[in-house]
């Protein structure tokens, strides 16, 4: 069988590619290429250039008009002629396998999909053999309907005994067997890493059930707005946490004590815009501690211009895995980091989030979220005390709604 391999990105230069709709206005567009810049710079490439159009919708075969198309081709051509190649060509959006195919042939260069960059990204961070099969599933879901573009090199051959079209045609019986045979094997594969994540499934619920009656808090939040900062903090431990996307990708679990009060505390991976289904389902029995969770503490980056759009995805995708209606506390991190626009005070300009003080922005949230509200910095340690007394009062209270005649509340603790 054909190795495959989604991509290979290391220190290559990139183009990214997004498109400007009716859904999606040019703000947002030029966000949502900040993140896939983000997401590239995670994965090792550098972005040299940016391209973007106003289309109705993406074109169903080369996703961006023939003349956007041939715009690409024409800096990619000159780059090559001054000595800078462009390694890669990234889109915003997943591709079909049709738009793939028209694009490389057109651009001859190497073409990435938002997903497939995601999936690499994953493939990168990966570390336990739960979160490498959870990868490797959803990497063989996103390759499965593209195979036909990975079988396009037999067209290129020639020398077959077809009637007139450089051979190919001679060469399309072996081509279609190999397809099949590569489709059987993938589809194999994937009963096979199912069946492995179930068994990992049914050990960590084993798990999960011999934790003893300890209330489960869950931190979930948008990628890189600090959840594994806030768990170090909190559990005085040492995980992994860099100022990248999906720096955590394996659920870490730790035990913490605040005044006497023992609970659980679970970080897990971040949620992303445009998170491809095949990743959201692959990750689901990670995300399992997230909806066994007792409560959510929800952590947002409130320096992110676009935190209330984050907000609203993680919320999302808490529904998709049903895990929505938890007990929650929206806690606001990087409040150090926090920036506005300072208007005059005869400016009559409606107030936005833009122009809104720190201080402001925590009345209008705390209106809303009443005491489930919280404004914080884990890396300059503010109101971190603040947040520990918050979080006392409510696992104490579902401990108390869940196990009403367990005494150990008055008891001492220490840290094992």
């Amino acid at each position: 069988m054909k190795e495959f391999v989604i991509s290979e990105v290391q220190a290559e230069t990139a183009i990214l590619v997004g498109l400007i709709t009716n859904a999606q206005n040019e703000r947002k567009t030029n966000e949502y290429l900040d993140e896939l810049d983000f997401l590239a710079e995670t994965a090792g490439a550098v972005v040299v250039k940016r391209f973007t159009q106003k289309l109705d919708m993406a074109n169903s075969v080369t996703y961006v008009g023939k003349g956007k198309l041939e715009e690409i081709k024409t800096y990619i051509r000159q780059e090559e002629e001054e000595e800078r190649e462009v390694g890669m060509v990234i889109f915003d959006d997943e591709l079909s396998a049709k738009q793939i195919r028209n694009i490389e042939a057109e651009l001859k260069i190497k073409i990435l999909d938002r997903t497939s960059l995601i999936l690499d990204i994953f493939a990168m961070r990966a570390q336990t053999a739960n979160a490498k099969t959870q990868v490797e599933l959803a990497q063989y879901k996103y390759m499965l309907p593209r195979l036909q573009r990975l079988w396009t090199h037999l067209e290129r051959q020639g020398g077959g005994s077809g009637s007139g079209k450089g051979g190919s045609v001679g060469l399309r019986g072996p081509g279609e067997t190999q397809l099949e045979m590569d489709r059987r094997i993938i589809l194999n594969r994937m009963s096979l890493l199912k069946g492995r994540l179930a068994e990992i499934d049914k050990q960590k619920s084993t798990q999960r059930k011999n934790r003893g009656r300890l209330i489960r808090v869950a931190l979930v939040g948008y990628t890189n707005v600090g959840k594994s900062t806030l768990l170090n903090l909190l559990a005085k431990s040492e995980v992994f946490a860099e100022n990248k996307l999906f720096a955590t990708l394996d659920t870490t679990v730790r035990k913490v004590i605040i005044e006497n009060l023992p609970f659980l505390l679970s970080d897990t991976v971040g949620f992303i815009r445009k998170l491809p289904t095949d990743l959201v389902d692959s990750f689901k029995s990670t995300l399992d501690e997230v909806r066994e969770a007792d409560l959510l503490l929800h952590i947002v980056d409130i320096s992110h211009p676009d935190f209330e759009e984050q907000i609203e995805v993680v919320n999302k995708t808490l529904a998709d895995i049903d895990a929505a209606g938890k007990p929650t506390v929206l806690i606001f991190n990087k409040i150090d980091a926090y920036t506005y626009i300072d208007k005059a005070p005869d400016d009559l300009t409606p107030k936005t989030k833009e122009n809104l003080t720190l201080e402001e922005l925590m009345k209008t949230w705390m209106a809303k979220m009443e005491d489930n509200c919280l404004f914080i910095s884990a890396r300059e340690r503010i109101n971190i005390e603040e947040m520990k007394d918050v979080v006392y009062k409510r696992v104490k209270e579902l401990h108390v709604q869940k196990y009403p005649y367990n005494d150990f509340l008055y008891q001492t603790y220490d840290e094992e």
